[in-house]
């Protein structure tokens, strides 16, 4: 992608270095998916990328033997999703707490968009559940500390035990397995490291 793609590489290079996790923002009951999501989707529309949804039509050209032509075939369309980031020959997904389903969706349209030749990688940023629920449970203990018996909740705000959304193990075993063919695909996920060091605040 670096040789072939160098602007937009550039682009995911920055916004991957640059973004750090904000406890306030991630540990908010009711705004994780979103909240993460629309930040680091607004990081890369800030360097020109666009929410699209990517089309195919597919058109069959009949020639003769010697080269003459004979007639089209009818176009086939193919309707395509909203990708949450597009620029240049790349798309890029931002699958933070999604139904896991959605990574089967979008390999297979990178897949299927490679093939036809209109792109030339996919990325999809994602999460490491395990790393991430140690570092929500030490962030959240921190908190709880500094608030009265009374008011101190013992479980996390945000649901980070379930097994049915989309995580960098289940974005990995569905490149391993070949979902995506032979399109390039980059998976990154945000892990403890991410985290900006601050402590969570209401």
């Amino acid at each position: 992608m670096k040789a072939v793609c160098a602007a937009e590489w550039a682009d995911i290079v920055s916004v991957l270095s640059s973004y750090r996790l904000n406890p306030s923002t991630w540990l908010r009951k009711g705004g994780n998916r979103g909240d993460i999501a629309k930040e680091i989707d607004q990081l890369f529309q800030d360097l020109g990328w666009k929410e699209a949804r990517l089309d195919l039509e597919t058109k069959g050209i009949l020639y003769s033997k010697d080269q003459t032509l004979l007639g089209e075939l009818p176009p086939v369309y193919q309707e395509g999703y909203l990708v949450d980031n597009f620029k240049g020959r790349v798309v890029l997904d931002v699958e933070w707490n999604a139904k896991d389903g959605n990574l089967d969706r979008d390999l297979a349209s990178y897949r299927s968009w490679y093939e036809a030749g209109v792109i030339s990688a996919g990325v999809i940023i994602t999460k490491d559940r395990l790393s991430l629920l140690e570092l929500a449970r030490r962030v959240w203990q921190t908190y709880q500390d500094t608030l009265t018996e009374l008011e101190r909740v013992k479980e996390l705000p945000i649901d980070l035990g379930t097994s049915t959304t989309t995580t960098y193990d289940k974005a990995a075993m569905r490149v391993r397995r070949g979902v995506m063919g032979t399109c390039p695909v980059l998976v990154v996920a945000a892990t403890a490291d991410t985290w900006n060091g601050q402590p969570f605040t209401v």
